[in-house]
């Protein structure tokens, strides 16, 4: 079984930490990353294993999150990216981010 990286859900969770920040600002708060390589990242390029580790730090969620079975790249699921992003916010505290999981998991669980 070959694995990716999910450069969409990526790409997806840069720009919506990165929100009105420049990529300027966002690459110095990243360190050792340029905005045009982040400019790339959120056009779905993939970043090298270096940067995406520094991205997934201060995204604050675990490189797993992005890595995906290759032949089921195009079948990530709504609850997957919604846990991911839910994951990534930092207004919300950490309780209520694992509660909001929760009622998520038990909405796509319920029939």
């Amino acid at each position: 079984m070959e694995s990716t990286l999910n450069t969409e859900l990526l790409s997806s969770m840069l720009k919506d930490k990165r929100g009105k920040k420049g990529l300027r600002t966002v690459a110095e708060e990243i360190g050792g990353v340029s905005y045009a390589t982040l400019s790339r990242i959120e056009q779905g390029r993939i970043p090298d294993v270096d940067t995406f580790v520094k991205i997934c730090k201060w995204l604050e969620v675990s490189t797993d999150t992005f890595i995906v079975d290759a032949e089921n790249l195009g079948t990530v699921s709504t609850k997957d990216v919604v846990i991911a992003h839910l994951r990534s916010e930092k207004t919300l505290s950490k309780e209520t981010v694992d509660m909001l999981i929760k009622m998520v998991d038990i909405a796509y669980n319920t029939k």
